[in-house]
């Protein structure tokens, strides 16, 4: 009995219904971009860095770990199609992502010395019905 009921409660979620890749883009001898890019499956959301004062979700949140090396240029660019969700009974709204996601940060490098760029991405998902917990995912890039 114990047994089948894990069971069923693996079926109630998907371990995770985003699917991260990572890379980076050379633009020049000094600048680089790194590309954070989510495939979200179909029905679920994942959630923009910014959010209005009377979301209830956490947003997705980016950290670069320090560099000596390398320095951020601005914040990391959302590229995708931002839905604008409002549920008027509850008096709560979000700025929600379907399907596909990328966040691009622009970097310059200090020296033309190699190094890696570290960090996490942070963030939510909810279907229609439920919201899973925060997760947080890591990468670890070269710079070359």
């Amino acid at each position: 009995m114990i047994i089948l009921s894990f069971c069923n409660m693996s079926k109630a979620q998907p371990a995770d219904p985003v699917k991260w890749t990572f890379s980076t883009k050379k633009i020049d001898a000094k600048t680089y971009e790194v590309h954070m890019s989510a495939n979200i499956q179909v029905n679920w959301h994942l959630y923009s860095q910014t959010q209005p004062a009377d979301a209830i979700i956490n947003p997705t949140t980016i950290v670069f770990n320090p560099n000596p090396l390398v320095s951020l240029d601005g914040k990391a660019k959302e590229i995708g199609k931002m839905e604008v969700y409002t549920d008027k009974r509850l008096k709560i709204s979000a700025h929600q992502y379907s399907d596909q996601l990328e966040f691009v940060q622009k970097i310059k490098m200090k020296t033309a010395a190699k190094t890696n760029i570290s960090g996490s991405v942070e963030y939510q998902t909810c279907d229609d019905k439920k919201c899973l917990p925060s997760k947080k995912v890591t990468f670890n890039l070269a710079l070359k």
